[in-house]
């Protein structure tokens, strides 16, 4: 009786994998156009479409300028709001930590900064050679 050979030759397995991986490379190019796409909407959505300078007079040069100046200035106030909002939800998630720790009777200890021991020896010595040039300066003059 001959044995059967299994259903997953390494023929089979090998042009599975590569079957699988060319898949795997169009789903991949096709997510890129995609986000490619959406990138370029949200642009000319949020900025306007390209205004053509090449062409254009100085007034009409002037409204362009004047055009991106409105719209940066009120990205520049909704910026600002939103960077104060951005801090007093910080501030208040920090107060409610501190509320939250102190209902449970746990403290939280801050992680100190390992000091080494050299490294103060390091300073106080440069400390002291800088009074001794300073003092020999002052011997010379």
């Amino acid at each position: 009786m001959a044995k059967k050979k299994g259903f997953m030759t390494p023929e089979r397995k090998k042009k599975l994998r590569t079957l699988l991986r060319k898949k795997a490379a169009e789903e991949l190019k096709k997510e890129q156009e995609r986000k490619a796409e959406e990138r370029l909407r949200v642009i000319a959505e949020r900025c306007g479409t390209k205004a053509d300078l090449e062409a254009a007079s100085t007034d009409d040069l002037k409204k362009v300028c004047q055009e991106y100046f409105d719209k940066w200035y009120s990205l520049e106030g909704e910026m600002f709001f939103l960077q104060r909002e951005v801090i007093l939800r910080d501030l208040q998630i920090n107060e409610l930590t501190i509320s939250v720790s102190d209902m449970k009777g746990k403290f939280i200890k801050p992680t100190l900064k390992k000091v080494s021991k050299y490294e103060n020896k390091f300073a106080k010595l440069q400390e002291k050679a800088a009074k001794f040039a300073f003092a020999n300066q002052m011997k010379a003059k």
